[in-house]
């Protein structure tokens, strides 16, 4: 074990050993010690003076070799360096005003701008809202001339406490930011200290509040204000300008505050009444009774009128239930008050009977519209929109009965009655529509008759004789039978025969029809069903043509009984037959038997066709329908 020199220890009283341990950037490292016990510094392991200077003018070129030059460092422009790097300095400058008596300067605060990419300036003053002075930017951004000479502003020629001159005009430099300090700093720029901005007078002067005179009164209105606050009289009223032109009957409320003797007048507004919805009529304010008789011609919608120009005021014993009262040249019936208001006028003036006085006027009686007399053109429903509205609209439509109904047409046979000779003959096919309840008639054209048959009537409702028109009455299903007499418009029509269609909706809808009618028209068709075969047998003797239909008929029977035509083909002609006479137009026929897919090319069908050709280019459908059905 070592010896201790106790010598060298006497006077110390540090003993521990050094620290060998140690951290660099978050990392542990391991130190040599370089003092002892004692703190004496430790001799071994160390290099003397003269071995360092050796060290130090050593070179490593026999050992590493010669050693390469170090790569020059990158050039960065300074548009890149000091990209969007801006220096702001607070300023203000004091201008003149020459043309006022209530300021002699002006001061105006502004934000310069350094760029340090260009060395370029820019002076821009924060807008003030209504200042009236044109605020924004003053110099717009560009190299400002500090001198004659041309020499430009520097970022090193900036300071704070400093004035500079910019176009003629001396800014005043007071402050600027962080980073224009730091900046300025950095670069070895000694910144002066801050100042405080400079603010202007008249700006300041407007913040002062204004000053208020009070005008001491013998009145105590602060009791009145403490007795009666928050209690307000409360009135019915209604001001009636009947009278006038476009007059009319409004309702108002009118507010009585006790605490002040102020009147205020609200309108009452209903529901969709057309009118914009302003709360008062009459704002919160003192109402002059009697006016000084001087004062009559006081300006009152310029100037406030004071007690000076007013006898008399309005007071709360001026507003009685079932009195006038006339407001700024308005009189106001009060015809009603709420429980508070009969309260106050009980106790303060001793008025117990103030009951509500019913203002509503009666209605006069309506007058009942009267429809013009019927002028012959049209429906009477349709004529009458003319009278309900100004842009007429079609008649309303049962829409139920008109799809149950669709395609449901009655067809009967009827002759005129006429004392003309030639009228005699004239056979006419009634079709009654019972989707619609209306009726056209064709007449059956015959030849060499000198007369031009087709449609005689168009699809119309036919009004029954001796009905009003207030209240028409038309015909319908039920009028139409074996021997009926129908007239339209003057004409008498006597019904001779039916088809089976009727007979069978007579017998389905029997409570519409008398017992007689419907026994007519089933004494009628059993009175054709007995000699049918008779007379046919007959016809066909006398009738040549005849035989040869009845043939072919029977022939295309027995060849086409299989074709997928022959279930609707009847249907389809009787669509495009609106008038039920039992012809269509020869280009619609060959049309629908296009689309049914009717062999017309075949010899016997084309024989056919010429068979119930008729003239003027139609055909009748109805014999060549009996070759396709069963």
């Amino acid at each position: 074990m070592p010896s201790l020199n106790i010598g060298k220890l006497l006077g110390k009283t540090a003993f521990h050993r050094s620290q060998t341990l140690g951290y660099r950037n978050g990392y542990a490292i391991v130190r040599r010690p370089t003092v002892g016990i004692g703190g004496d510094r430790l001799q071994f392991n160390q290099l003397s003076q003269a071995e360092l200077d050796e060290l130090a003018s050593k070179a490593p070129v026999l050992t590493y070799g010669q050693p390469k030059q170090a790569p020059p460092a990158d050039f960065i422009p300074a548009y890149v360096a000091f990209d969007k790097k801006v220096l702001k300095f607070d300023a203000y400058f004091q201008e003149d005003v020459p043309m006022s008596t209530e300021e002699q300067y002006r001061i105006r605060q502004v934000n310069i701008y350094y760029y340090l990419e260009d060395d370029s300036m820019s002076v821009i003053e924060p807008v003030v809202e209504n200042s009236g002075i044109p605020q924004g930017k003053l110099i717009k951004r560009q190299r400002l001339a500090k001198n004659d000479r041309g020499d430009h502003y520097h970022w090193k020629d900036l300071n704070r406490g400093i004035n500079i001159t910019i176009y003629g005009k001396t800014f005043r430099i007071v402050d600027c930011d962080q980073f224009t300090q730091v900046f300025l700093e950095s670069q070895g720029i000694e910144l002066n200290p801050p100042e405080k901005m400079a603010l202007d007078p008249y700006t300041e002067l407007r913040k002062q509040p204004l000053r208020k005179y009070v005008t001491p009164s013998d009145f105590d209105q602060l009791k009145q204000f403490l007795t009666f606050d928050k209690q307000v009289l409360r009135f019915y009223a209604i001001w009636d300008d009947t009278d006038s032109m476009y007059g009319e009957c409004r309702t108002y409320i009118i507010h009585y505050y006790l605490m002040d003797d102020t009147v205020e007048i609200r309108e009452v507004h209903e529901r969709n009444d057309g009118r914009d919805p302003f709360p008062l009529l009459m704002n919160r304010q003192r109402m002059p009774k009697v006016l000084v008789e001087n004062a009559k011609n006081f300006p009152q919608c310029v100037l406030e009128i004071s007690d000076q120009e007013v006898l008399e005021w309005y007071t709360a014993k001026d507003f009685i239930v079932g009195k006038s009262l006339t407001v700024l040249g308005r009189t106001f019936f009060i015809y009603d008050c709420d429980p508070f208001t009969r309260r106050y006028y009980k106790e303060k003036f001793g008025i117990t009977d103030l009951p509500r006085i019913d203002v509503n006027k009666q209605e006069p009686p309506l007058v009942k519209q009267e429809l013009p007399p019927y002028n012959g053109f049209g429906l009477v429903e349709d004529s009458a929109q003319n009278c309900f509205a100004l842009i007429p609209k079609a008649p309303k439509k049962d829409v139920i009965k008109m799809l149950v109904n669709d395609n449901k047409v009655l067809r009967y046979l009827a002759a005129l009655e006429s004392p003309i000779p030639e009228d005699k003959d004239r056979r006419f096919v009634f079709s009654y529509f019972l989707a619609t309840d209306m009726i056209s008639i064709f007449e059956p054209p015959v030849r060499n008759s000198g007369i031009i048959g087709g449609k005689y009537l168009g699809r119309t409702k036919v009004v029954k004789p001796y009905s009003t028109v207030d209240n028409p009455i038309y015909y319908g299903p039920s009028d139409f039978f074996i021997g009926a007499v129908i007239e339209v418009f003057g004409h008498r029509f006597i019904i001779l025969d039916t088809d089976e269609y009727v007979l069978k909706y007579m017998e389905s809808n029997a409570a519409q029809y008398s017992p007689e009618a419907l026994a007519s028209v089933q004494k009628h068709v059993r009175k054709l069903e007995a000699p049918a075969s008779e007379s046919e047998s007959k016809q066909t003797e006398k009738d040549p043509g005849v035989q040869e239909l009845e043939a072919l008929i029977d022939t295309i029977q027995k060849q086409l009984k299989d074709h997928s035509c022959k279930d609707n083909i009847r249907e389809a002609f009787q669509i495009y037959d609106k008038e039920a006479s039992g012809y269509v137009d020869r280009d619609m026929f060959f049309k629908i038997c296009e689309s049914l897919n009717v062999p017309v090319d075949d010899s016997l069908v084309k024989e056919l066709i010429r068979l119930c050709s008729h003239g003027e280019g139609k055909i009748n459908y109805y014999n060549f329908v009996r070759a396709f059905s069963d």
